[in-house]
């Protein structure tokens, strides 16, 4: 297979305890055309330092910064903008992949002519050992399933930019949320998203804050119904209990 290349976005805000690791879960892929755009958004820790130690190595790294602190979207669409690849693939800066993540669903989405997927994704702890809760992602998903299931894992999510164009791509200035905002926005187009069983992608969860981050799950999520999708309350509502729902399945 010919290895197209694939742009890795990955927002950097004060990750210095965890870029490392995310970093060379990129270096380590088997596939090996990708570039690696990191983008700091003002971090007041050593992220930036650390980072710089990469790229002064590797040229396939590439770090860029914003002049203020922006959010995530603001991040990531920097990155958009500059990224060279046939694929965009998003990397949170604590996350890690298995190291034929990029090979395997670059090969799906080939073989089958998908231009947006996502793959299966496990929980691990702080420290990364892993949970054994794995996510099982459904085959296709499209706007409306969305809508009442926000299964698409942005550390699993892939492009293929020459089909989709990098304006669609693009997250909605908001702070929180942006992600799944932007899975709607793409599959509001009538394009449909399509998962890959296999898990090649492992999500990080602080122990301390999981009580606090499901409230805070809750309230984005609303706020996207009501401000972004502008869904009258009673709408909002139907999605909402659709939402906790597959929301607790993903964890039992």
């Amino acid at each position: 297979m010919e290895e197209e290349l694939v742009s890795i976005i990955t927002p950097v805000y004060n990750c210095e305890k965890f870029i490392k690791e995310t970093i060379e879960t990129v270096v380590r892929q088997t596939y090996k055309n990708w570039e690696l755009l990191l983008v700091d958004d003002c971090s007041s820790d050593k992220s930036a330092t650390i980072i710089q130690k990469y790229t002064d190595e590797n040229p396939k790294i590439k770090l860029m910064h914003l002049k203020e602190n922006s959010g995530a979207a603001i991040a990531r669409n920097k990155g958009i903008e500059k990224a060279k690849g046939k694929y965009i693939a998003f990397l949170d800066a604590d996350d890690l992949w298995e190291k034929d993540k990029l090979e395997k669903q670059i090969t799906f989405m080939k073989e089958n002519q998908y231009d947006f997927t996502f793959t299966d994704y496990e929980f691990a702890n702080e420290d990364m050992s892993k949970t054994g809760k794995i996510v099982k992602v459904p085959k296709s998903i499209n706007y409306k399933q969305a809508l009442k299931n926000t299964t698409i894992f942005t550390s699993a999510v892939m492009f293929n930019v020459d089909t989709l164009g990098k304006k669609l791509i693009e997250m909605p200035n908001v702070r929180k949320g942006q992600d799944t905002a932007t899975w709607w926005k793409i599959l509001k187009t009538g394009i449909v998203a399509y998962g890959l069983n296999e898990n090649l992608s492992l999500y990080r969860r602080s122990d301390n804050t999981l009580s606090s981050n499901k409230i805070k799950a809750l309230k984005r999520t609303w706020y996207l119904y009501r401000n972004i999708e502008h869904f009258s309350v009673l709408k909002s509502f139907y999605y909402f209990c659709w939402y906790i729902l597959n929301a607790v399945r993903r964890r039992v």
